[in-house]
């Protein structure tokens, strides 16, 4: 791994928290984690008030979605824009369950990623293979074209990060050997690179799925994984400051 590539971890809250959950933030604020970069994402009624209480800390704020249109007759969706304006540095796009949930492609998924960038907000593309697709055995080939598929126009090492889950290890315990992280991380290296040039050694890839305190340093140790995107884990103070601290 290249030296100049700094380890990302994004907690990924879903639709979880409320209110009286800032106290889990305050509590990783007043860590303030320095020795990685550090993202919550919470639902978007929340994502305000933790700007708010992240303050001045190391750790910045995100949102879990955006809409490709600036405003407009969009019930119920949220604009880059917006998100922005709340102070939100950084939005997902992509995650496998807005695509199996609610039926989201790939160029919807690029599409919105490059609102996120036109607002400037990092786009975190999410990508992954489900276990039918890994037991016939053209996970690499298939992650590698969706991520193709799914990266904005002008993505950089500045706005752009990668997150490989394999839907199968979200939230389920089960995680993939370092050997499978390791192949399929090095796949979407070798294509970022062959796409990008150099500007593709600078982009980060994530690991998502069940990371835990107890395994994240064997995780992030693995060549071309440059931190996690993290979800339940993420909702604790201590089991969240708990992998930052293994980055």
């Amino acid at each position: 791994m290249t030296s100049s590539r700094r380890k990302l971890v994004a907690g990924n809250w879903k639709m979880n928290g409320l209110t009286a959950s800032m106290a889990e933030l305050v509590e990783m604020c007043d860590a303030n984690p320095s020795n990685c970069d550090v993202l919550v994402c919470p639902p978007f009624p929340l994502i305000g008030r933790f700007v708010g209480s992240a303050g001045n800390s190391h750790i910045e704020i995100g949102a879990q979605d955006c809409h490709t249109a600036e405003s407009g007759a969009h019930t119920g969706d949220v604009s880059a824009a917006l998100l922005k304006d709340v102070g939100a540095s950084a939005v997902i796009v992509g995650h496998s369950e807005r695509r199996a949930d609610h039926g989201e492609s790939s160029a919807l998924i690029k599409a919105k990623a490059e609102a996120a960038h036109a607002n400037g907000l990092t786009a975190i593309v999410c990508i992954g293979e489900t276990e039918a697709q890994r037991d016939a055995g053209n996970a690499e080939t298939l992650v590698t074209a969706q991520m193709r598929e799914s990266l904005p126009s002008g993505a950089t090492a500045a706005n752009t990060v990668v997150a490989y889950e394999p839907v199968w290890a979200i939230g389920t315990g089960r995680t993939p050997t370092t050997e499978q992280i390791a192949a399929m991380h090095s796949a979407l290296r070798a294509a970022l690179v062959a796409d990008l040039g150099d500007e593709g050694n600078g982009i980060r890839l994530l690991y998502g799925g069940s990371v835990k305190p107890n395994n994240a340093a064997e995780i992030f140790a693995i060549d071309d994984v440059d931190g996690g995107l993290i979800g339940g884990a993420s909702l604790k103070a201590a089991d969240f400051l708990g992998i930052v601290n293994a980055a």
